[in-house]
Parts: structure tokens; C-alpha cells; sequence
């Protein structure tokens, strides 16, 4: 019980913090989630055995620019189909490969192709259209939110067939697609609420959301295990790491903010 309550505790304070700096401001949710990126840029290198101040130092330049409203743009479309490359890269070692080659060598482009970029879009896709939308980006986690959450259930209470037992042996098939219907659900209502976009554009966004941050979280997983470790890190009680939180939404910002781009 008292587990339980220190698990929804942390959790209450986590969805806080981010649901806070979301709807405060753009400068309020680039602050938060530059702190996120180092939390999470630190517990990724103790997963890979990286000791390198070269990554932090490459992120807080990024971000800095970030705060710019005005940028080069084809420099971030370079960047997105090296990022784009680099994941689906990724999603192929965890179907095919024994160990992640970027685990042993080549570890920069991991951390920055994958990790740093998934922040980088992530703090591109409420401003798609210049201006600072804050329910955009509120949207994308709230689908995150719902297909972690029918994912869990779904999986739990009907859960028969495994996705990938030897990445991920509680993951099914079925908690997958509960996933997925709890995402779109979740679209629906923020179209209703919201009318930002058109509502074929947030059930997109939500399968896109919930296909690729369940590969995300996947992604995690086999790290994790090659490093033998359970969780990230332990910043937050019951539930590990920023990284163990993030996992998902960072390998699906890359292929959100594509399909924004080429839909608005």
C-alpha cells in the first residue's frame, strides 16, 4: 500500500510539473524539459558506459538556440531525416539484432541522433506553425498518457499473446492494440476540446504517438537490459528515472513533428 501511494505521488507530481510548464509558457516548458534532457542525457550514459561531458554540452547549445523563434529551418530538416534514419535504425536492431551495435561502439550517435533530437522535436512540435500552441504539445502527452495507461490495462485483464518476450516479457499484443484504441480515443476528445487541427490529423498523431512510443519504449528496454539494470535511474519514486518516463515520447517526437510539418 504505502508503494502504491509513493508510485501515485510521484507520478501526480511529475504530470504537475509537466501540465504547469506546458500551459505557462514556451520559455516554462523549454526550461522543464532542458532539465529533463540532462536528467536523462546522465542516466542514458551510465546505461551505455559513456563518460563524456561532450553530450551536455552539446544539448545546452541546442537548446539555446532553441529559444530562438526564428532559426534555419533546413538545418532542422537535416536533422530530422538523420534522426528519422538513426530510429528506424534502432527499431531494426530490436527486431533482428542480439545487442544494439550502438551499445558498443558508435555511442555519440546514439545519444545524439536519438536522444538529444527526440528532445530538440519535442520542443519543436507545439511551434509547427511558429506560434507557441501549448495544447499541441498538452495533446501529444495526453496520448501518450492513454495508451501507457489502455496499454496496461488491456494487457493485464486480456493480455494472452506476447509482443516481444525477449525484449519486453510483459508487453502483448493485445495491451498493444488497447493501446493504440486508447490513444485515438484520447485524439478524439482533444479534438472535440480543442479544434486546433482537423480530427484526422490528431488520430494520426495519436496512432503515430502510440505505434512509435511503444517502439521507444521498447528501444529502452533492450538497453536497459544489456546493461542489466531495471530502471534509468531512481529521481523518482516507484517509477525510476526521467528517462524511464520519457522513453516513449522521445523516439515518437522525431515522427510527430514529420507528420505535422507535411499535415499543417
Amino acid at each position: 500500500m504505502k508503494e502504491l501511494f509513493v508510485r501515485a505521488s510521484s507520478g501526480l507530481i511529475y504530470v504537475a510539473m509537466v501540465t504547469i510548464a506546458m500551459l505557462a509558457s514556451r520559455e516554462w516548458f523549454l526550461g522543464l524539459f532542458f532539465v529533463f534532457g540532462i536528467f536523462t542525457i546522465y542516466e542514458f550514459l551510465k546505461l551505455v558506459h559513456l563518460k563524456s561531458y561532450i553530450p551536455y554540452i552539446l544539448f545546452s547549445f541546442a537548446s539555446y538556440f532553441l529559444s530562438y523563434t526564428t532559426f534555419d529551418y533546413r538545418a532542422v530538416y537535416l536533422l530530422m531525416i538523420i534522426t528519422l534514419f538513426i530510429n528506424l535504425f534502432l527499431l531494426k536492431d530490436i527486431l533482428w539484432v542480439n545487442k544494439i551495435p550502438m551499445f558498443g561502439k558508435k555511442k555519440y550517435i546514439a545519444v545524439i541522433f536519438y536522444l538529444m533530437s527526440g528532445f530538440v522535436f519535442l520542443s519543436l512540435i507545439p511551434t509547427v506553425q511558429i506560434d507557441y500552441k501549448p495544447m499541441v504539445i498538452f495533446g501529444v502527452f495526453i496520448v501518450i498518457w492513454a495508451n501507457d495507461s489502455f496499454a496496461y490495462l488491456v494487457g493485464k485483464n486480456l493480455g494472452r499473446t506476447k509482443l516481444l518476450e525477449r525484449i519486453s516479457p510483459k508487453k502483448t499484443i493485445e495491451g498493444f492494440l488497447g493501446g493504440i484504441l486508447g490513444a485515438l480515443i484520447a485524439g478524439l476528445l482533444i479534438h472535440k476540446f480543442t479544434e486546433i487541427y482537423e480530427l484526422w490529423i490528431w488520430l494520426v498523431m495519436a496512432f503515430i504517438a502510440s505505434v512509435f512510443g511503444t517502439i521507444g519504449d521498447l528501444v529502452q528496454s533492450k538497453y536497459k537490459r544489456q546493461a542489466g539494470v531495471k530502471d534509468s535511474g531512481a529521481i523518482m519514486p516507484g517509477h525510476g528515472g526521467i528517462y524511464d518516463r520519457l522513453d516513449s515520447v522521445i523516439y515518437a517526437a522525431p515522427f510527430i513533428y514529420s507528420f505535422l510539418e507535411l499535415a499543417t
